[in-house]
């Protein structure tokens, strides 16, 4: 497998206008995920999800999503006395606004299982996750995660992390901390967002971010920083990229995370961390002209379960 990403998927449900609203799927590692796809081969092999999600309705309705998508489902917990978390968008003094459900969600219990945890990571070059993968687990649940993560590198997997901090999911702000560091450590590639970081980590400029990480571990630190340049600390030294100039963004949500899928896709295929760098400005510009965390780009329908049936009747 190329690329697996553990997280949670959530219904989101958008809009609001007259009482409307848009049902949708999405989740951060997810997104990262989705967009991931689009720089990728499926010939080099599949992309994979792992999560835990209920056995009612809408959680069927996720799996054929993903599926359809061209990403593999097959780890995925179905847990019988849980269900998916949601969210809603809508906007409120001219932002967006989240409202969540989420304290009970199925994907809270997908690193109960140690020997499914392990079986899902062991084949993958490349795992993805975030400090909301973290978050939503219990103190043994993401130390449970560290361990196979930490088998799963030994041998030969590359981790790749994004601390994403969202104080709100953790009870204790020390705890975060140490499990966001923890995380880092035992990570290759590390894709912070700066203003977060400046405000738990006391962080002083996007440098002192990606030294902090590189001290605690990451071999390689790219530190986004809205519409700044990317920070990116690698063998090579400490380089800024400037994102590209856009016009105003239709919808910023998943802006991180389809640079870090552009970056990560452009990781795998070899590029030097600055161009894939590049490549990450360039999906995060195509996606905040949308709306949606996640949108359908041309260039990742080679992985549609559709398509991919159509090359097998072809051959």
């Amino acid at each position: 497998m190329q690329l697996l990403a553990i997280g949670e998927c959530m219904i989101e449900m958008s809009g609001g206008e007259e009482g409307c609203w848009r049902m949708g799927f999405a989740g951060d590692t997810l997104n990262t995920l989705w967009y991931a796809r689009a720089g990728l081969d499926p010939a080099d092999g599949p992309v994979g999800y792992f999560t835990a999600l209920g056995t009612d309705g809408f959680s069927d309705r996720i799996v054929g999503f993903l599926d359809h998508a061209g990403i593999d489902t097959g780890a995925i917990r179905r847990l019988s006395d849980r269900r998916p978390g949601l969210y809603m968008i809508e906007q409120k003094d001219g932002d967006r606004a989240f409202t969540y459900w989420r304290e009970s969600s199925a994907a809270r219990g997908f690193a109960d299982d140690a020997a499914a945890l392990r079986a899902a990571t062991a084949e993958a070059r490349m795992i993805y996750l975030s400090g909301i993968t973290l978050a939503i687990l219990p103190p043994e649940g993401w130390a449970r995660l560290l361990d196979a993560l930490r088998d799963a590198r030994q041998g030969g997997a590359r981790i790749a992390f994004d601390s994403n901090i969202r104080p709100a999911l953790w009870s204790d702000e020390a705890e975060m901390r140490d499990a966001i560091t923890a995380a880092a450590a035992l990570s290759d590639i590390v894709l912070p967002s700066f203003d977060d970081e400046a405000r738990w980590f006391g962080d002083a400029d996007p440098a002192a971010c990606a030294e902090r990480y590189a001290a605690a571990g990451a071999g390689e630190v790219a530190v986004k920083d809205g519409a700044g340049p990317v920070t990116v600390l690698a063998e090579a030294g400490l380089m800024r990229v400037p994102v590209p100039e856009a016009g105003p963004p239709v919808d910023a949500t998943g802006a991180g995370d389809s640079f870090n899928g552009g970056y990560l896709a452009a990781r795998l295929r070899g590029t030097a961390p600055v161009e894939a760098a590049r490549a990450g400005t360039a999906m995060a510009a195509r996606v905040i002209a949308a709306h949606g965390a996640i949108i359908d780009l041309p260039d990742a329908r080679a992985w549609h379960r559709d398509a991919a049936e159509g090359e097998r009747h072809d051959r």
